[in-house]
């Protein structure tokens, strides 16, 4: 009997001046990644995502995320090269300006 290793899905939170975000990961695990980005606050026209693991010196380039439905938007690509605990920089752009939000992850192998 086979078992799955899959990480559970992983929602995070986070609010700033001007926006506030839901962040959504599927498969919080390192490779390519599908990451989905509601802006519950603030009208969001823009939207980038990139990851920091300070500890370990790693960061990873910025992805632009694709605009689905007004607030949502969707990024997909290498953000986690491998295990660890990360910080997620959400970068969200609208006519309210720019603002960085940061969460923090557990990506699992």
């Amino acid at each position: 009997m086979s078992r799955s290793t899959a990480a559970e899905p992983v929602d995070l939170t986070t609010t700033g001046t001007r926006y506030a975000a839901t962040v959504h990961i599927a498969d919080p695990a390192p490779g390519r990644v599908t990451v989905e980005i509601t802006v519950s606050r603030g009208d969001a026209a823009a939207v980038a995502v990139s990851a920091v693991m300070a500890e370990m010196g790693h960061s990873t380039p910025e992805i632009s995320a694709t605009k689905r439905a007004p607030g949502r938007f969707v990024a997909v690509g290498e953000l986690f090269p491998m295990g660890g605990v990360w910080e997620l920089s959400i970068r969200i752009d609208g006519p309210a300006g720019e603002e960085q939000l940061a969460v923090k992850t557990l990506i699992t192998n």
